[in-house]
Parts: C-alpha cells; structure tokens; sequence
C-alpha cells in the first residue's frame, strides 16, 4: 500500500529509510532462527523484533517482508523449488522495487498517524489500527502472503492493542504482522504470548563499523560505538550532531581537575544557549549524563574501554574507589532532574550547564 508523503515516525534524519537498507549487519541468528523456522513450515503468523533503539530492528522487518512477499508460499507440490538459503532479496526484484517505492499491495505498514494539526501522534491509535481490518479482507495478491510491519507496536494506546489482540487471535491465511517493538514490556502479555520473538542486541566490533558505513559515516566509529551503545541510530544522532567532540570536549576540560578548564567550560555552556541550539543542548546534557555514568561505573569495575584518549586515565584519578562511584552516582541523579526541571521552566540552558560542570567539579575535589 502507498505510504503517506507525511513525516514519518520510524526514519532518523540523514540516513536511507529501514525499506531503502538491503544489508542487515549484526543478526545472523535472528535471520537464521526464521529462516529455519520458514524451511519446516512452521512460520508463526505473529513476529516479535524486539531489543534497543537503532539497532537494526525496522530494518529486520523489512527485510523480513521483502523476503516473504518475493518468495512464494510452498504448496507442497512434487515440482516446488528448494528451501531459500538466506532472505537476501535482489535489489532489482520486483517486489523489492515495489517496496522502495510504497507500492506493493501485499504490505501494510502501520505507524503513528498526524493529529488534526499535521503533526506526528504520540501513540498509535485504534483508527490506525482499523486499517487492519480492510487489508485482511482484500485478496493477496497473486494468491501471495499479506504481510503488516507495526513500527512500533509499543507506542500503541490500549484501543489500539486491544484491535491488533483480535487480529493475532484469529489471523486470515497466509497473513503476517511483524511487530517492532523498543521496550516490549510494554505490550499486553497476551500479545506477547501470540507471538515468537526474535531479540536484536547492540552491534559491536566490524558489524557496527560496517552499519555505520552504510548510512555513509565513516568517522570516529570507535568513539560512536562506545557512546551509543551499540546503536547505529544513536550513533547517526551523535554524528549529526557533534557528540563525539563534545564528549571529547568534557573529558579535556577535567583534565586539570580538582579545578576544571573554565575557559573551556564556559565556551561549551554558551554553545548551548539559544532556540537555535535546542537540539545541541539536548545533546549536551544527554552526553553529560552519560559521562556521569562511565565515571561512577569506572569506579567500580574500573574504566573500560575509552569512547575518547584520555578517558581511562581521568576516570581512574577522579573515581578511585567505589565510594567515589557512589558519590558520583548519586549526584548524577541530582543533576539528571536539575536538568530535566530546567528544560521544564526553561532555565538559561549556558547557566544550568555551567552549573553542572562545576558541581562535578565540587565533588571531585573529594577525591583528589
């Protein structure tokens, strides 16, 4: 079915949409797990991707669909073709084509819908969901599959749910719903329980390497894979926005500590003032209490492998022990809802981020 021209929720800005990305790196036994289960005949009618932000989980989905609508069901007859190896799908197969283009009538995508004021719902809603009802009754085309990706199938409300609930209890022939799902603790368990699940990890190592090369970043991939976790999501947001240098940023400017570069310090915090900076304060103060974290953590197992020179060294002279971890990490909550109040009653995002660094700055004198 033909996807709207409206912003969409399940895209990062600067990178290709899940449709566009043919190689999935990282998840060799999810695809082998339905592979397999595709080869017996056992294939479930409800798919569960599950697992962090940005790891590949939409792009999973729509490999998955590609894969089912372009590789016919087995009839059993004497004269079928073997079992597929892999779910690679050409990039010029029809299917795929129609895919990248909105326009295969055997899938449905459901997602957040615009509110009356054009912009993006905060959850998916029953009238999204009704859509269900109208694809299962149409015919598959070709005598094919019908196959419905719900991106994401946590950010529906309880009608919604309830609607996709009934669909799983009684799917029509041939039909799949993969359900991409960031915390699936969120779903109803009876949800849960009506389908397989197929749990996405963070990438490490040359998968994420070659993920982040895919959307065309191919700098400070070390630092990017320790700061977002293993996300290829996260680590395009912290690309496009600077995080690696600004993380670099705090870690020079506690070089000197007890006593913080206050030059340095102030220049970091006035880069955040401003409505034009909003998204680099946010990035700011995401990266800080990051920071926090990896300072107590190091505390306590000691530091770990650096996201920037120079991290190990600092952490180990300003935690030494783990009650310095525990000081560290009681005042990251502080800060953590500093933060969140001052954006709440809009605070100078300069004078909160400066107060940040030197309350850290205060607290280190402990130590040292």
């Amino acid at each position: 079915m033909a996807e709207s021209e409206a912003p969409v929720p399940d895209q990062l800005d600067g990178a290709p949409h899940p449709r566009e990305t043919l190689q999935l790196y990282g998840h060799g036994a999810a695809e082998a797990a339905f592979l397999q289960a595709h080869a017996r005949g056992r294939l479930h009618h409800g798919w569960l991707i599950s697992g962090p932000r940005g790891v590949g989980k939409a792009t999973l989905a729509w490999k998955l669909a590609r894969f089912l609508l372009a590789t016919p069901p087995d009839d059993g007859g004497m004269f079928a073709p073997p079992p597929p190896e892999s779910l690679d799908i050409p990039e010029e197969h029809p299917v795929a084509r129609r895919l990248r283009a909105g326009a295969d009538g055997g899938l449905l995508v459901i997602r957040r819908g615009l509110d009356d004021k054009g912009n993006l719902r905060r959850d998916i809603t029953v009238d999204v969901m009704r859509k269900l009802h109208g694809f299962f009754g149409l015919s598959a085309p070709d005598g094919g599959r019908r196959v419905v990706i719900i991106d994401a199938a946590d950010e529906m409300n309880a009608n919604a749910a309830n609607a996709l609930l009934k669909a799983l209890e009684e799917p029509p022939a041939r039909a799949m719903l993969l359900l991409v799902a960031h915390q699936p603790s969120r779903l109803l368990p009876t949800i849960r329980s009506r389908c397989r699940d197929l749990r996405l990890g963070p990438l490490g190592g040359a998968d994420f390497e070659a993920a982040l090369a895919q959307v065309g970043i191919t700098e400070n991939s070390a630092a990017l894979a320790q700061l977002s976790g293993g996300s290829v999501g996260a680590a395009v947001t912290l690309a496009q926005s600077g995080g690696a240098e600004i993380y670099a940023t705090l870690i020079a400017l506690f070089q000197d500590a007890p006593r913080i570069d206050r030059a340095r310090a102030l220049k970091l915090a006035e880069s955040a003032a401003g409505k034009a900076n909003d998204a680099r304060f946010a990035m700011i103060l995401s990266l800080y209490d990051l920071f926090m974290t990896r300072l107590a953590r190091a505390g306590i197992c000691g530091p770990g492998p650096e996201a920037v020179p120079g991290e190990a060294a600092l952490f180990a002279r300003l935690a030494p022990h783990a009650g310095a971890a525990r000081s560290y990490a009681a005042l990251a909550q502080s800060l953590a809802a500093r933060a969140r109040h001052g954006r709440a009653v809009n605070l100078d995002p300069a004078a909160l981020v400066l107060d940040m660094m030197l309350q850290t700055e205060a607290e280190a004198r402990k130590f040292l």
